[in-house]
């Protein structure tokens, strides 16, 4: 009797589509409520007005791309909410593909795949960033999608060149959106590394045998992980070598501006209502209302928690990550250490004043560690689980008027949702 061959995952190629589209559709509505720029929009909206008009550089403490994606945004639809807000809904929506997709490869598992996507989607911080003008979206679609475009490459060796060179391109972009993403952007070249020498000893530094990726030799992925990253993200400076006052002038003007853009980073500012550590964004203590103000007619606001059905069980997750990662699961142990490594930033950081949408990439992180998690149980025929999600989808439906801007009863509309003083 002839042996059977090993059966193989089907791609969730279908769903995992249909997932992003009812995504995409729930970001945009009510897209261009507020009329009005709020929260950190009233920062980025005029940064991006000057590189459009080429003025001048304003907001230079940041990277210049997120800015000029907004200034596209508005030179296509114009200086209003939708022309503010298309292209981080654009990105949002991508950072929800790139996610699932990274998950479909990193685990072969069509439940985790899908189950992420959902919980990502429901978890709150990502509908939140895809809604509004600020440059957290596109650290966070860069970022994921160079860790999608990675996985791609190790499950897929014959496109491996291509997904590594596009991985590059996306780890320039995320930094050249938010200095957030260099922390995580150095570990896939880092990664690379170590396996390879760690299959191959000496002869890796040489062969194209061997894991991560067959066929790449360590001198090419170090191209496409390591120079082509700091060639986009210096590429994306290229506006301010035109701007009408403060242009750049050559490479010295370049490192100059870098000089400037730490400083700025590392200056001492005024206390602010809703700045946070790390340990309340862990704890889900601390939120942000962007908004809560009579506009366009109603009371509104936009509230900016994590989905404590994803929030908290996940910390529980990246536990049992960490133990599985240990004891051999690569996609367990990537996960874990892509968390902790975003997480370490803001654990040692001298900014005195943070923000709980500094835990978005650290966020989707521990959303994927919760998707392995329940995957496993899955696995071993726990169907309970799947009141994980369902959960998540049901708070996302009770939050939602706060999460979009709806019209709420009143000035005390907020008391449904404020479930902590910290969240007041």
């Amino acid at each position: 009797m002839r042996s059977q061959p090993p059966a193989r995952p089907r791609d969730p190629l279908g769903w995992t589509a249909l997932l992003v589209a009812l995504f995409a559709l729930l970001a945009g509505w009510r897209l261009t409520t507020p009329s009005q720029p709020f929260f950190d929009e009233v920062h980025y909206l005029p940064a991006a007005r000057a590189l459009l008009d080429l003025s001048r550089i304003a907001n230079p403490e940041h990277p210049p791309l997120g800015k000029l994606l907004i200034a596209g945004g508005m030179a296509v639809f114009g200086d209003n909410a939708l022309g503010w807000r298309v292209m981080p809904w654009a990105a949002g929506v991508l950072t929800l593909w790139a996610f699932t997709r990274a998950l479909w490869f990193a685990s072969l598992s069509r439940f985790a795949s899908l189950t992420g996507g959902v919980l990502a989607a429901a978890g709150f911080p990502l509908l939140v960033q895809t809604r509004i003008a600020m440059l957290d979206v596109f650290m966070l679609a860069g970022v994921i999608c160079a860790l999608w475009m990675c996985a791609g490459a190790i499950r897929q060796p014959e496109t491996g060149r291509r997904r590594m060179a596009l991985a590059g391109v996306a780890l320039g972009c995320a930094m050249a959106a938010k200095w957030n993403a260099i922390p995580v952007a150095v570990l896939p070249g880092l990664a690379f590394a170590a396996v390879r020498l760690r299959a191959c000893g000496w002869h890796g530094f040489t062969t194209r045998r061997g894991p991560p990726v067959p066929g790449i030799r360590l001198a090419e992925a170090a191209l496409w992980l390591g120079l082509v990253p700091l060639l986009v993200y210096a590429a994306c400076f290229l506006p301010y070598w035109f701007v009408e006052v403060g242009a750049l002038r050559g490479w010295g003007g370049l490192v100059e501006q870098h000089r400037h853009m730490l400083a700025l980073q590392h200056q001492t500012l005024p206390p602010h209502p809703y700045q946070s550590r790390w340990w309340e964004w862990v704890g889900d203590w601390r939120g942000i209302w962007y908004l809560y103000e009579p506009v366009d007619g109603a009371q509104r606001g936009v509230l900016l928690v994590g989905n404590p059905l994803v929030h908290l069980p996940a910390l529980a997750a990246l536990g049992w990550c960490l133990w599985a990662g240990v004891r051999g699961r690569a996609d367990a142990l990537a996960v874990a250490v892509l968390y902790g490594a975003s997480m370490a930033l803001w654990v040692v950081t001298e900014k005195n004043v943070q923000f709980f949408y500094h835990y978005a990439l650290p966020g989707l992180f521990a959303t994927a560690a919760l998707a392995l998690a329940l995957d496993t149980l899955w696995q071993r025929g726990w169907r309970v689980v799947l009141a994980v999600p369902a959960g998540a989808v049901a708070l996302l439906a009770w939050f939602w008027p706060v999460l979009t801007a709806a019209a709420l009863d009143g000035v005390n509309g907020y008391r449904w949702y404020a479930w902590v003083d910290g969240w007041l």
